[in-house]
């Protein structure tokens, strides 16, 4: 592993244990160069998945993508850091387990707005403005009305 401050690649491994409800390898790694101390993660990628923009590109899938649009929208919101690496975690097995290489860029945004509507509505709501791309206020008016009960009719 390549040291992100000098560049050297000889590093050691100081520290292994599992990370992210076992579904990860937390490692501290050393430089002898440098002196530097940084800590890598080691994940099972069952296949390399491809994102079909709405524009028909095609992209890599991006783990660390996904996981910062999360992030932005659950900023300043009361849950555990863990609970999203969870959960990204989970979309990627989920994506993963489809059985499909390509995945339409619609399809990740709906399982994220799903896992998101689950865990904190702000976020969702945060979400879903981009993802969505709403363009007035009224928009978010409309999106929030849905996902309220209707009030019970008056006799």
């Amino acid at each position: 592993m390549r040291c992100p401050f000098c560049g050297n690649i000889d590093t050691q491994v100081k520290d292994s244990r599992p990370a992210e409800d076992h579904v990860a390898i937390r490692r501290r790694r050393f430089c002898p160069a440098c002196g530097g101390r940084f800590t890598t993660y080691e994940r099972v990628q069952l296949r390399d998945l491809v994102v079909i923009k709405s524009s028909g590109r095609r992209e890599d899938f991006d783990r660390d993508k996904l996981e910062r649009s999360i992030r932005i929208a659950l900023q300043k919101r009361p849950v555990d850091p863990e609970r999203v690496d969870q959960m990204v975690s989970g979309i990627v097995r989920r994506l993963e387990s489809m059985g499909e290489t390509d995945i339409a860029s619609k399809v990740i945004g709906e399982i994220v707005m799903e896992a998101l509507a689950r865990i904190d509505t702000v976020a969702y709501v945060r979400f879903a403005s981009v993802y969505k791309n709403f363009q007035e206020a009224g928009d978010f008016d409309k999106f929030v009305s849905e996902l309220r009960p209707s009030a019970p009719a008056e006799e």
